[in-house]
């Protein structure tokens, strides 16, 4: 029997796992700036490269938009790996689904730039898209692995701002608690996610800094009147315990969070196109954000 997607993609993960212990991300951006360069969309979605507020981003078009308003992406990377080609392939599927707007935020990277850098890009981004007379109501905001962690920050930082929130937020294997361990498991193996990457990464964007800060490590935030938010993570990835605390924990203070496991699934796996299970879980965002958006009226 001849291995299907899945089988050929997971094989493939120990490659991708192998290559964040001994590449530094200092020659990880040197090879995707050039291959974000060359990254060409299907006909009908269109890239255009924008300042915001002074932070560089990538607007993302579909051909037809049928949604008033504006998706944020927040990428992931440790916090110190930039955009993508995948993430870009993934964000103008979910854009092209929907029929939206989408923003990526090309936010500053530890370790030259740690907390609060990144952070602090996001929420000036967002009071970017309000400046430019979006409606707080029509604005959505997504975001992967580290891009997760921040799109849980920039909501607290954003109430604590007393800025007007989004309508919903997505988080796709969020990076919730930066404690050291606090995503170790004795005698367990990610999938993608070696431990000692994972130590660097945190250590980068830590910094000096208290991992217990909750604009850090949101599992010890107050989730107290934060919008509708949509969580999904891997089985077997090493990030699901902790998601799964916050998810409770957010629950118990009140948040409307929708929390589902992906059997047998790894960190970030709808970053891989041809998988299945990347396009149910796409297909579950678009029903999820535009529900919401239709219900604030979308105008």
């Amino acid at each position: 029997m001849k291995p299907g997607i899945e089988d050929k993609i997971r094989k493939g993960l120990a490659v991708t796992r192998l290559f964040q212990t001994i590449v530094p991300p200092s020659l990880s951006n040197s090879l995707l700036k050039v291959a974000m360069k060359r990254f060409h969309f299907a006909e009908g979605t269109s890239r255009e490269s924008i300042l915001a507020n002074g932070i560089p981003c990538e607007w993302i078009k579909p051909q037809e938009i049928s949604l008033k308003g504006v998706m944020i992406y927040i990428h992931g990377g440790g916090f110190v790996v930039g955009l993508t080609p995948n993430h870009f392939q993934m964000v103008a599927n979910l854009a092209g689904k929907m029929g939206i707007r989408t923003l990526m935020i090309d936010y500053r990277l530890a370790p030259k730039y740690p907390f609060p850098a990144a952070l602090e890009d996001c929420v000036s981004v967002y009071k970017w898209v309000l400046a430019q007379g979006v409606l707080a109501k029509n604005i959505i905001i997504a975001g992967d692995s580290a891009g997760g962690n921040l799109t849980i920050t920039s909501l607290m930082k954003i109430r604590e701002l007393n800025i007007p929130l989004p309508v919903a937020a997505v988080c796709l294997s969020p990076v919730v608690d930066l404690n050291p361990n606090a995503n170790h498991k004795e005698g367990y193996r990610d999938p993608l996610l070696p431990p000692k990457a994972m130590q660097f990464y945190t250590a980068s964007y830590v910094g000096n800094n208290d991992t217990k800060n909750p604009l850090i490590s949101p599992l010890y935030g107050d989730f107290a009147g934060l919008p509708p938010m949509l969580i999904h993570i891997g089985e077997d990835e090493v990030l699901r315990d902790n998601a799964e605390k916050l998810s409770l924990l957010a629950k118990e203070a009140g948040a409307n969070v929708t929390y589902k496991i992906y059997p047998k699934m790894w960190h970030v796996w709808q970053l891989y196109s041809k998988l299945p299970q990347a396009s149910q879980s796409l297909d579950e965002i678009v029903d999820f954000f535009v529900s919401h958006l239709l219900q604030k009226g979308n105008d």
